[in-house]
């Protein structure tokens, strides 16, 4: 059990003590923190509350948070699109649906679960049980390219380009409406939502710096756009959230955009936003070299192209 103690002063902003807790502990969402109020987990000035609770200046909040149990996560024998792959380094082609690592409620059929089963035990453990092996991740309806580290080492060099912005990702998106400029560049902060924990945001308090250049590849039915990412940051949704901030959501957004709009394009239902990692580049952690790979559009990327068209 964790134990938070916080005294609530002039600099948090009034509101209902499960908002409180959530932008104080951006770790835990907002329904979680409301289960722990339901359980008596919080306590206030020494009582248990209810989430609908405003509380006072001078308060004093109690949070407990039980020790999270993690489980087995098992190797599964799930096929890989391997596009490299040596004693160091594996580069994978993700399909669309695939999620990459496991997650609490999402436990197996993770890319994790499959490199597992085919590196068995050669991959890094800097990263916990949970993400053996990962040291980025792309959104479980992104499809494209994604490595995993097979030791330390190779982890730690990969992590340290990710962290200066050396490593090449290029993604490549349908999204909605046309661009007066065929290139441009996003930036702003990226941080969690304040109104709704499960999505991110643009220009939030507490956001992490975040760059994206884009530039238009065509543009479809004078209605879309079909256009190239170029990450400079890493940040949680950055394609899709900074698209959405500038007027372009991406298409088939579920969560920054119109859904509805690529039922429409499509005529039938397919799920997730239309997004592509496409070119992934790195310096090799052992041979010092600079290695790209590409991944070509999949099919449900050149279907939306053709019936965008």
């Amino acid at each position: 059990m964790k134990t938070y103690n916080i005294v609530v002063d002039d600099s948090f902003e009034e509101g209902r003590i499960d908002k409180l807790l959530a932008e104080v502990n951006q770790e835990l969402s907002r329904s979680y923190i409301k289960k722990l109020i339901d359980d008596g987990k919080v306590l206030v000035n020494g009582k248990k509350v209810k989430a609908s609770l405003v509380p006072k200046t001078g308060d004093e909040i109690e949070l407990n948070v039980p020790d999270s149990v993690i489980p087995d996560i098992l190797p599964e024998d799930i096929p890989l699109d391997i596009v490299y792959e040596d004693d160091d380094v594996i580069v994978i082609n993700k399909p669309k649906g695939m999620v990459v690592h496991p997650s609490p409620g999402n436990y197996n059929g993770t890319m994790v679960n499959a490199l597992m089963h085919h590196c068995r035990e050669n991959l890094s453990g800097i990263n916990g049980v949970m993400r053996p092996g990962i040291v980025h991740r792309i959104d479980k309806d992104t499809t494209g390219l994604v490595m995993a580290a097979k030791n330390d080492s190779a982890h730690r060099s990969l992590a340290e380009q990710l962290k200066v912005h050396s490593i090449t990702r290029r993604y490549q998106a349908v999204c909605l409406g046309t661009f007066k400029n065929n290139e441009g560049k996003v930036e702003s902060t990226i941080g969690r939502s304040l109104s709704d924990r499960k999505k991110m945001a643009a220009n939030v308090r507490n956001g992490k710096e975040a760059v994206t250049h884009y530039n238009v590849l065509t543009t479809i039915s004078g209605k879309y756009s079909h256009i190239e990412c170029r990450l400079e940051t890493g940040r949680t949704h950055q394609i899709r959230v900074h698209m959405a901030y500038i007027g372009h959501p991406l298409l088939g957004d579920a969560v920054y955009g119109p859904y509805k709009e690529g039922q429409k394009i499509l005529g039938q239902v397919y799920e997730g936003q239309c997004l592509h990692a496409g070119i992934l580049g790195f310096v090799h952690p052992a041979k010092n070299t600079y290695m790209e790979f590409e991944a070509p559009l999949p099919e449900y990327f050149r279907k939306i192209l053709e019936y965008a068209d």
